[in-house]
């Protein structure tokens, strides 16, 4: 009879851990699909699903130098509409964009512990076109728009050593983690009215 894996949650790296800021190394399929890299996303999955401070988890935000990204969108308080969405990238390149870049808000998981955490406006585009290995190790090209675009290139820009504070166009828009739910709250209110 086989014994039922134990999931775990993952430690964070932060800013300043020099793995965050390394080009991260491509998995053959053999790695993929070998359980050393199965644990690993189940246990991002895990992380993403019991921390709930994010919605991406890069290879290297859990001390990992290897090209794979776990993405679990959920509704919450301040993303009440989104549909649930789950995705594993690994080897991720992004090979079109459309359109012109927008400002979004974005944050990071490792910009700092809970609400200690930083946010920021940065500009990404608002559909792009991805070509990645899923967890089975198949090749697939798609379409991703909107808040999933918005995402995978945070994730992608990671596994490339790029840090969402490296993009950020305004300085100004730099807040903490308690007025960017403030500043959420108030744009809820404000459609609501």
């Amino acid at each position: 009879m086989a014994t039922k894996q134990k999931l775990s949650t993952l430690k964070r790296t932060e800013f300043g851990n020099p793995i965050l800021r390394q080009q991260a190394r491509e998995l053959s399929k053999n790695e993929i699909l070998s359980t050393k890299t199965q644990t690993l996303i189940k246990d991002m999955r895990t992380t993403l699903k019991t921390v709930k401070l994010g919605i991406g988890l890069a290879a290297p935000q859990v001390g990992e130098a290897v090209a794979l990204s776990v993405i679990v969108i959920q509704p919450t308080k301040h993303r009440p509409d989104v549909e649930p969405f789950e995705l594993v990238i690994i080897n991720p390149k992004i090979t079109d964009t459309v359109g012109r870049k927008k400002q979004l808000w974005e944050g990071c998981i490792s910009s700092g512990v809970g609400k200690a955490g930083l946010f920021a406006k940065v500009p990404r585009y608002k559909k792009i076109k991805l070509e990645f290995n899923d967890q089975t190790g198949t090749r697939l090209t798609q379409d991703f728009e909107g808040l999933h675009a918005h995402v995978i290139q945070h994730e992608v820009d990671h596994l490339n050593g790029i840090l969402f504070v490296d993009r950020v166009k305004s300085t100004k828009t730099f807040t903490t983690y308690n007025e960017y739910l403030k500043l959420q709250k108030s744009t809820i209110n404000s459609k609501n009215t």
